[in-house]
């Protein structure tokens, strides 16, 4: 099986998400998508409580398709987390599953700060896609210009977030449960 791992804060899930995890699939990229919620995040991003992030993760996961898991191994993992890392123990853990990383074109130009980027990328060939006000990326959409850190201004702000959020993500969040 072709699993394609989409990690990252989700701090809130988005539909931004929702889309790329969609297409992988509709698009025969890959056959799973496997969500991953950031348990520390290495450059000191304030979060929300992990058991939050992966609770709305689950929801957005419901509202796509059955081909999108949610996975807290990098809770297991504990400590900061390092993609890499993540994806060795999850190619550990499912050695029969092709596993490949997911990233949008917004985040290419900060690999060299990742721990060990041309191991990750030589081993878990990244697939790249398109974020609006970025380059295009050859064989991928340009998803909206869409983005966690824009939806927390505006839940701060008072302001409806419900165009971005999906409906199950914002039954999540208010879901204090």
């Amino acid at each position: 099986m072709r699993v394609a791992v989409y990690g990252g804060s989700f701090f809130p899930p988005h539909v931004g998400h929702g889309m790329v995890a969609a297409w992988l699939r509709w698009a025969d990229r890959v056959d799973e998508v496997w969500l991953v919620p950031t348990f520390t995040h290495p450059f000191g991003k304030r979060l929300a409580p992990f058991e939050d992030r992966l609770r709305w993760a689950q929801a957005l996961a419901t509202t796509v398709g059955p081909w999108v898991k949610v996975s807290d191994i990098e809770r297991q993992l504990g400590g900061t987390s390092y993609t890499v890392l993540t994806l060795d123990a999850l190619a550990a853990a499912h050695p029969e599953h092709e596993v490949r990383l997911v990233i949008g074109a917004d985040l290419l130009e900060s690999t060299w700060q990742w721990h060990d980027w041309e191991r990750l990328a030589a081993t878990y060939r990244p697939i790249v896609v398109g974020r609006a006000g970025w380059p295009d990326v050859p064989g991928a959409p340009t998803f909206p210009d869409v983005s966690s850190t824009m939806i927390r201004a505006r839940i701060v702000a008072d302001e409806d977030v419900s165009a971005w959020v999906p409906a199950a993500v914002l039954d999540a969040m208010a879901d204090k449960a």
